[in-house]
């Protein structure tokens, strides 16, 4: 959806979540958990079916709170906090998978999950390619600890945009007030502004 700028001063802008950094990890990890519990995850289990929902949660609160954000801070920072639990959620699902499996968990300090972080990936179809890339240079590295690791990194770095995109709607409502109170502040400014017009009305 294209950003809309208003044409009231009532409303902010509403709109152009496709340019959200969060929508855009978030997205991404979607469509790699989709393919991630296809591969390794039972089919009709229920982790199977709660890792889809965390992550597809994680995308549309975000998508829909910043629809909302033109008429209701309040609702945005809810859906966003809603958005932040589901992808935790999933990051302790993959974390879950790697632990139960036996297999490592990337530290802070690799060089490989510092890579895939800095690849800024925007394409699952990239990010699956370069997944298969790090297992032919480092075979000891197995698909599945390579594939666990990334939907828990991306599933980490989605929360933590999502973390720094809740504070956005709580500084504006400070500087500008809510929904209401920018409602009666337009509307008080252009009875002003209409000389001669009852102002008890």
């Amino acid at each position: 959806m294209k950003e809309r700028q208003p044409n009231s001063k009532v409303f902010g802008k509403s709109g152009g979540y496709e340019k959200l950094k969060s929508y855009q990890v978030a997205e991404l990890v979607l469509d790699i958990t989709v393919r991630f519990v296809k591969r390794y995850i039972e089919a009709g289990s229920r982790t199977n079916d709660q890792m889809v929902q965390a992550a597809r949660s994680g995308s549309r609160n975000i998508t829909e709170g910043f629809v909302f954000s033109a008429t209701s801070k309040k609702l945005e920072m809810n859906l966003t906090n809603v958005a932040k639990a589901s992808l935790e959620e999933l990051k302790k699902d993959y974390a879950a998978f790697l632990r139960h499996n036996k297999l490592k968990q990337w530290d802070s300090d690799d060089p490989i999950r510092q890579e895939l972080v800095d690849k800024r990936f925007t394409d699952v179809d990239a990010v699956a390619r370069w997944g298969r890339d790090v297992h032919a240079h480092f075979p000891e590295r197995s698909a599945p600890e390579i594939a666990g690791n990334i939907g828990f990194r991306l599933a980490n770095v989605a929360f933590g945009l999502s973390d720094r995109q809740v504070q956005s709607p709580g500084r504006d409502f400070e500087q500008n007030g809510g929904f209401n109170e920018r409602l009666y502040k337009v509307r008080t400014e252009t009875r002003k502004q209409q000389p001669g017009q009852d102002q008890g009305k």
